[in-house]
């Protein structure tokens, strides 16, 4: 075979696990200097399921302590409904996040 006539190779697809379709959207709360530890509880275990006000304040420690936290993970429109509710409680919410 000529090299005019041979097929040129493939380069082969990538096929990765489907994550990304299936990557859950992240609700990231921000350190802010407004916000007290009850307050930030409180709008937690007002807003997301599961969490009560103990667990709200875990979460308001690890927020101060880091920076930021992951309070909830899911679905995107889940994500978006507790993201603005969490917002309108006047948390400093970081941009929707599927890492």
């Amino acid at each position: 075979m000529s090299p005019s006539t041979q097929t040129p190779p493939r380069e082969r697809a990538r096929r990765g696990t489907g994550g990304d379709l299936d990557a859950p959207w992240h609700v990231v709360v921000l350190n802010d200097n407004h916000n007290t530890f009850e307050g930030v509880a409180f709008a937690l275990s007002s807003v997301l399921p599961g969490v009560g006000y103990d667990r709200g304040m875990a979460l308001a420690n690890r927020i101060h302590s880091t920076g930021r936290a992951i309070v909830w993970s899911g679905h995107r429109e889940r994500a978006e409904h507790y993201w603005s509710q969490l917002e309108a409680h006047g948390l400093t919410m970081a941009p929707l996040d599927r890492q």
